[in-house]
């Protein structure tokens, strides 16, 4: 422990890595640009310099706590320091903000609001650059870059891609992919997390919004959706909710009025996909080969492990992911011509992911030549919708899914979070459904909000060794102990971002730690309500495999190709 002077006033530290948590922790917000406590300091930006006593000017994200110091945050000479940055980024900006995608949710433009700038003296000289459309999920306008580096250190340091880096010198560098190539033409693996983190819209999520505007005014076609389950304890970010708030019930009500004809819970084909891969699971542990068997949820993993470990793609799960077994289950339901009712129909998926947009459009997410997810859209696309529609969100009379896939359990909500999906296979596995087994399940060691989990599980006569990461960078380090034989693992779950999919790449950003930690407790809060815990103990699961998937269970369940 430590005391420093802070703008005349004492403040202690303890064990804050950098000057600017002090400053933080003693209630001064200090503006910053390029700086996440969860990546590495980069001091590139400057606007979080102080003053100490001796009149020197300094990084405080930089710089280590000492005791004694006396530093200044807001002196006349800071105050002209930061407007100057501020106003030299602008002008080497595209400034079309009133139709910017980010506009009143750009951190570049509050800060010149907040610091008073009402006009750039300074001429853009730069070359205006093309935007890059090539990705199915992130849209890249460097037009719009401040070369503050966040994006590049996410995906190299908590996702261990690099598909993005800084190239040239001085007034030339730009953030590109190596070569100037487009992200497509990338092992970009379409999490989004550079978008979480970009503080303008240099990098922004794919809009299909105007598609399912398209869908729902046409009479002819029915428009169906399936909201994931992280979507409901983070739109409420967007419309003021306290943070982590289960809002499901208040997003059917809404998704009903905007047009959507049936909204569906994908928590249902969650449960879907337990009773598959547990089922995978035992035929593998009896066989005791393709172990350990590698969960295929995530699509951002699924790609990763096709490009650096095409040696484990016989390990990874055959079972679609929940939003593809629900999608083909929803377009073979409406094949039947009773249930069609001659309308064309449309699956529009919710999701909290980017690189779901891309799942939606890989060869094994199509069924007799048919894309079964037409449309996705993310949380942060929806809520635009809803505020564009003029819906009061905190207002709306809360409906719940319809049916005949209403139902779901506690299992499948939980998969929004890491560690879901192994506790979700874990309870199928157990026997019983008692109070105290759930309990034990919830303590082996699947949750938490470490990056890394490693445990095992008592099962028969023998211990299932189980692992749980998020974040690709840990994935890679797990996948390469694997690979070498340093460890030995019956599951592996893989989440490709950290903490699972209530931080996916395409929900609502500026979520700091207290918000991640109540997403995440709202969606065991939600499990902790339901009545139905066990994917096997919904009753709509057995009445769907006696029905629609009779004899098709692999045809629509599980993936022909594996990418």
């Amino acid at each position: 422990m430590g005391t420093m002077t802070i703008d005349g006033k004492r403040v202690t530290f303890t064990d804050e890595k950098n000057v600017l948590s002090v400053i933080r922790n003693a209630g001064i917000d200090l503006p910053t640009l390029c700086y996440h406590s969860e990546l590495s300091t980069f001091g590139a930006c400057r606007l979080c310099n102080v003053e100490d006593d001796r009149g020197k000017t300094f990084a405080s994200c930089s710089e280590v706590p000492r005791d004694g110091m006396v530093i200044y945050t807001n002196t006349l000479r800071l105050m002209k320091y930061r407007r100057m940055i501020v106003e030299l980024l602008l002008a080497a900006h595209c400034t079309d903000c009133t139709t910017c995608d980010k506009c009143g949710d750009c951190s570049l433009q509050r800060l010149a609001r907040r610091l008073g700038l009402k006009k750039v003296r300074f001429e853009n000289t730069k070359e205006r650059q093309p935007i890059d459309y090539s990705s199915p999920s992130i849209v890249r306008d460097p037009n719009k870059c401040i070369l503050c580096g966040d994006c590049v250190r996410m995906c190299a340091e908590v996702q261990g891609i690099g598909a993005i880096d800084f190239a040239f010198r001085g007034t030339e560098a730009v953030v590109t992919p190596s070569f100037m190539r487009k992200l497509a033409q990338t092992d970009c693996v379409n999490c989004g997390q550079c978008r979480v983190v970009c503080p303008t819209a240099a990098i922004t999520i794919r809009d299909n919004a105007e598609e399912v505007w398209e869908a729902i005014a046409d009479k002819n076609t029915r428009v169906v959706a399936q909201v994931a389950p992280a979507v409901r304890v983070a739109i409420g970010d967007a419309f003021g909710l306290p943070k982590g708030t289960n809002a499901m019930d208040a997003t059917v009500a809404i998704l009903h009025r905007l047009g959507f004809d049936e909204v569906y819970d994908t928590a249902f084909s969650a449960d879907l996909t337990v009773m598959e891969e547990s089922k995978e699971f035992l035929e593998r542990l009896e066989s005791g080969e393709k172990l350990p068997l590698l969960t295929s949820c995530c699509p951002a993993w699924v790609k990763l492990v096709a490009e650096r470990y095409p040696e484990f793609k016989d390990h990874v799960s055959t079972c679609r992911s929940p939003q593809g077994m629900f999608s083909a289950v929803l377009k073979e339901y409406y094949r039947d011509e009773e249930n069609a009712q001659g309308k064309k129909t449309v699956v529009v998926s919710i999701m909290p992911c980017t690189a779901k947009k891309m799942e939606a459009k890989r060869p094994n997410s199509f069924t007799k030549g048919e894309q079964d997810t037409d449309i996705v859209i993310t949380t942060t696309e929806l809520s635009k919708m809803i505020k564009e529609s003029g819906l009061a969100f905190d207002k709306i009379e809360p409906e719940s899914a319809d049916m005949p896939f209403g139902i779901a359990s506690g299992a499948g909500v939980i998969f929004g979070v890491t560690g879901g999906v192994t506790e979700a296979v874990i309870r199928r596995l157990m026997p019983d459904h008692k109070k105290d087994t759930l309990k034990m399940v919830a303590e082996l060691g699947a949750r938490g909000e470490e990056d890394f989990k490693e445990f095992t599980v008592p099962y028969g006569d023998r211990e299932l060794r189980i692992c749980v990461a998020s974040g690709l960078a840990t994935a890679q380090k797990v996948m390469d102990r694997v690979k070498n034989g340093e460890v030995q693992y019956d599951l592996i779950e893989i989440m490709a971002c950290y903490r699972g999919c209530v931080m996916g790449g395409g929900q609502p950003v500026n979520a700091g730690p207290r918000t991640k930690t109540a997403r995440q407790q709202g969606l065991y809060n939600a499990d902790n309500t339901t009545i139905i815990k066990k994917s096997d103990e919904n009753p709509m699961i057995q009445d769907v495999y006696d029905g629609i998937l009779k004899g098709k269970e692999h045809q629509l369940l599980h993936n022909e190709c594996f990418i």
